[in-house]
Parts: structure tokens; sequence; C-alpha cells
């Protein structure tokens, strides 16, 4: 017969000798947790009437159960599991068809990639000479503008291959055209001198080139050989600000607003002290 035991202290207190009823079964949903501990199963049946060695006995009981089991599921489907094995016959061949199956696509994605991967390189090769070729199309066109406008202020300065011949006094216009507000008019202009407006445009055309050999950079060979042509014309446009000053060497106030004007394109060109020295000349 099992034994049963009281989990509380009222035992002390009662004479009643009734047995107490035979615990449930164990679930067997109990044991089929994917996390299952033996001990915290075991701590949770602390409330559980039962003796230690009547669980191990139910336990054993329900073992043998299982067994029997597994055994009545094996006999009533033999036949499958016979068929089931000799389906699997021959599958070593299958697996080993597929297996090169699949390393024959790998070969033919590698190669993929190896052409994708060459293709890529030669694109950025394309785009890189592209680049190169934009880039020197882009400096043949500023060296094109800097050779016409060399010309045309050679021109306009009636300044030679060989040097300066004279200056220009034709009254022509061109890109940079004076502003309606210049501080000095022709009409101001005293005698048969050159137009101050004149001086002041051969000047900034004179400096736009400059900037223009900054942009290109001064150390291209095609630039290195307009330096002589350059410093041509720089002292054309000096020569014709001298004999300006000298003109303008009257003591009214048109003289002195001319020259300061004057000064004044000499301070943009940077040439403070060719100015210092045409004015000690004035003097």
């Amino acid at each position: 017969m099992n034994r049963f035991y009281f989990g509380g202290s009222d035992s002390s207190n009662s004479d009643d000798d009734t047995p107490l009823p035979y615990p449930q079964p164990l679930a067997r949903s109990a044991f089929l947790t994917p996390d299952f501990s033996p001990t915290a199963f075991l701590s949770s049946l602390h409330n559980r009437h039962q003796t230690l060695e009547d669980l191990r006995s139910e336990l054993r009981t329900r073992s043998q159960e299982l067994n029997k089991e597994l055994l009545d599921l094996v006999n009533d489907n033999y036949q499958d599991f016979l068929g089931l094995g000799g389906s699997l016959r021959g599958g070593e061949e299958k697996v080993e068809e597929v297996r090169v199956g699949l390393l024959g696509f790998k070969r033919e994605v590698d190669t993929l990639k190896d052409k994708v991967e060459g293709r890529r390189k030669e694109v950025e090769g394309l785009l890189a000479e592209r680049r190169a070729i934009t880039k020197q199309v882009r400096s043949g066109r500023a060296l094109l503008e800097v050779d016409s406008r060399l010309e045309d202020l050679e021109e306009r300065l009636m300044v030679g291959s060989n040097g300066a011949v004279n200056t220009a006094v034709d009254g022509d216009e061109d890109d940079f055209s004076a502003s309606e507000s210049e501080e000095e008019s022709d009409e101001d202009t005293p005698g048969n001198a050159i137009p101050l407006s004149r001086l002041r445009r051969r000047a900034q055309q004179f400096l736009y080139i400059k900037r223009l050999f900054t942009k290109i950079g001064a150390e291209h060979p095609f630039l290195i050989k307009q330096e002589e042509r350059m410093m041509r014309i720089r002292q054309t446009i000096l020569l014709d600000l001298s004999s300006a000053l000298l003109q303008a060497s009257g003591q009214d106030d048109s003289s002195k607003k001319r020259t300061l004007n004057i000064m004044a394109i000499y301070r943009d060109m940077g040439e403070s002290g060719d100015a210092l020295t045409a004015l000690r000349e004035r003097r």
C-alpha cells in the first residue's frame, strides 16, 4: 500500500486516520517542454502528497509505458520503415548529381563575376579617360582664349611681334566697355591725349589675361612662350600711362582729377613703383 503524508502542521492536532486520496498521475505535458529540467520538475512537486519511493515507482512505470508505446509504434509501422529504407537506396548518386550541378553553377557565377569586374574596370578606365580629355579640351579652349585676347590687345595697342611701335589712338570698342559712370569722360581729355577710359579698358584686358594665366597654370609650356608678349603689352600700357601722367601735369582741378584716376589704374595693375617713377619724371 502506498504511503501518504500531510504537508501542513495540522496533523499534530487531528486524530482522523482517514487515508489521503492517491495523487493524480503525472501529466505527460510536463515532460514535453523544450527546457525541461529534472531539478525544476521535482521542485514543483513540493505540495504533492506522495513519498519519494512512490514517485520513483510512478516514474519507472511511466518509462515502461513509453517504451511499450515506442515498440508498438515500430511494430505498427514496420512495413513503412522498410519502404523508407528502400526509397533511400541510390540517394548518394542523386546527392552527387546535385553537388556536381551546384559546382557547375558556382563556376558559371564566378565566370560572370569576373566578366562584370572586368567591365567595371574597363568603364572606370573609359570614364577616367573621358575626364582627362574633357580637362584637356577645357585647357585647350582656355589657351585659345588667351591667344585670341593677346592678339586682340596687341592689335588695339598696335604692338607688333617685334615690339611696341606706338600707342593706339583709335576709338574702337571692345568687350571691356567702359561704364557710363566713369569718373572722367573723353571730353575732359586734354588735347590729343589718350582717353582715360581707353587706358582703363586696356589695363582691365591685361589683368583679365593674367587671371587666365593663373587659372590655367603659368607653368604651362604655351603660357611660358607668351610671357614675352605679355611683357611687351605691359610695357606699352605703362608707357601710355606714363605719357598720360605727364600730360596731366597742370594745376587745375581737371588735371588733378585725371592724375588721381591714372594713379588708380597703376594701383589696379600692381605697378605702384612705376607710378612713383613717372611722378618723379613729371616734376
